[in-house]
């Protein structure tokens, strides 16, 4: 059959296996060929987005409109789930758990510093003049809070590739970047508030924060007391493939359940990695999750490349340079409110530079912030075009300086050493 009839209309099957089999061929490609320039795979990845992508060659669907969009969509919310699996499974909790309060630090002065500085400057009118149908405080708030995310996939893929993910930097990073995840779900609660009309409580942002922690708390205590008995039983069974198949489905279930409890699919996916770290089977699952994460996980990185438009970036065209300049300087504030971070925990010995810019990728969660603020008319075409480009920017730099600084500075094994 060469279609399928969905909700969002005739869905091109031919099509769809034609621009899948592009992207995984050339996803794969790019990223050998940014291994050969001693770069992360991830860049190539993204880089082969953007010219697959809206503003160039038009392969990989974007347009709303077309109905290969959100099945693309579904694909890339697999990839980013089945990578923090992934990257769950390969940290020990218990050494997460020992820098908890450093993860916190960090988290914290990482959405801080971004909010204000990003708020204080659009509320400063140096930017000029832009026209959205919301007052300037409310727009303010939007570019603060599109500053404040933390994409943990892109900074978890990249310390994947440099063997780096049992540092004790990286246990703060992914730390902190989950715990900006829960941070995040808070702001984005709030804005989303703000773009449909509804007024700003404490009371509401207060309700999203301990649904977010309570859900956290209540998997891992659950996971980690029941996982290994089950999966106990589970590696007695003679079916091929059913320890793979179980873990699997434990990792959608405990995603479904994150989103059903209000908060982000993506904690629910790294909860599970974790909770199955603590089984005797993990490094089985660890060795037969990877053939899934190399079909699923590049078309994450291809798509968040496909959402940018270089076009908007030109600097040859006159229309083009108001929002470049707003771009670099909200780049800025994003790159250095960040960095900063990596120093929020000065009674720990770390690289602090190797930790400021791992938390700087924006990825797919300052495009939903983004996304929000622009359907909601909260942000102009001019305003979005720029934050777009901070996304794509931050994105795109942290994997080259984040081998640079793990490069130049010795890592830690254990908090205090």
């Amino acid at each position: 059959m060469p279609l399928l009839a969905g909700a969002a209309g005739q869905v091109d099957v031919a099509r769809f296996f034609t621009v899948l089999a592009v992207m995984l061929v050339v996803g794969k490609f790019a990223g050998e060929a940014a291994e050969r320039l001693r770069q992360p795979a991830v860049m190539g990845e993204l880089l082969a987005g953007i010219v697959l992508g809206a503003g160039l060659l038009k392969v990989i669907p974007t347009d709303a409109a077309d109905p290969l969009t959100p099945v693309f969509q579904l694909l890339a919310e697999v990839g980013v789930v089945v990578l923090l699996f992934e990257i769950g499974l390969e940290t020990d909790l218990k050494a997460m758990l020992r820098v908890g309060p450093g993860a916190g630090a960090v988290a914290s002065v990482g959405v801080a510093l971004p909010f204000l500085l990003g708020s204080l400057y659009w509320l400063s009118g140096w930017h000029g003049y832009e026209h959205t149908v919301a007052d300037p405080v409310t727009t303010a708030i939007f570019v603060g809070a599109t500053l404040t995310a933390t994409s943990v996939g892109i900074t978890a893929r990249v310390l994947k590739d440099l063997n780096v993910l049992h540092s004790l930097e990286a246990r703060l990073i992914l730390g902190a970047a989950v715990i900006d995840d829960v941070l995040g779900l808070v702001i984005l609660g709030v804005v989303s508030g703000l773009a449909a009309g509804t007024a700003f409580t404490l009371s509401g942002a207060a309700r999203i924060l301990a649904v977010a922690v309570a859900f956290l708390f209540v998997a891992l205590w659950a996971g980690v007391r029941y996982a290994p008995r089950l999966f106990g039983l589970i590696d007695r069974m003679q079916v091929r493939g059913v320890l793979l198949v179980s873990a699997f489905a434990f990792l959608l279930l405990l995603c479904v359940l994150a989103e059903r409890a209000g908060t982000a699919l993506i904690i629910g996916a790294f909860a599970a990695g974790l909770i199955l770290s603590e089984t005797n089977q993990f490094d089985v699952i660890e060795e037969r999750i990877k053939p899934v994460a190399d079909i699923f996980t590049p078309i994450f990185f291809l798509s968040v490349g496909a959402a940018a438009d270089p076009r908007t970036w030109n600097p040859f065209v006159a229309g083009n340079h108001q929002t470049l300049a707003i771009g670099a300087v909200l780049f800025a504030i994003a790159l250095v409110g960040k960095l900063a971070s990596g120093w929020a925990v000065p009674w720990l010995r770390v690289n602090r530079t190797a930790v400021g810019v791992g938390m700087a990728p924006r990825g797919e969660v300052g495009l939903i912030f983004a996304q929000i603020g622009f359907t909601g008319g909260i942000l102009s075409d001019r305003l979005f075009s720029a934050i777009l480009f901070v996304v794509i920017a931050t994105t795109l730099v942290t994997p080259p300086l984040l081998k640079r600084a793990f490069a130049s500075g010795a890592t830690a094994g254990e908090p205090g050493a």
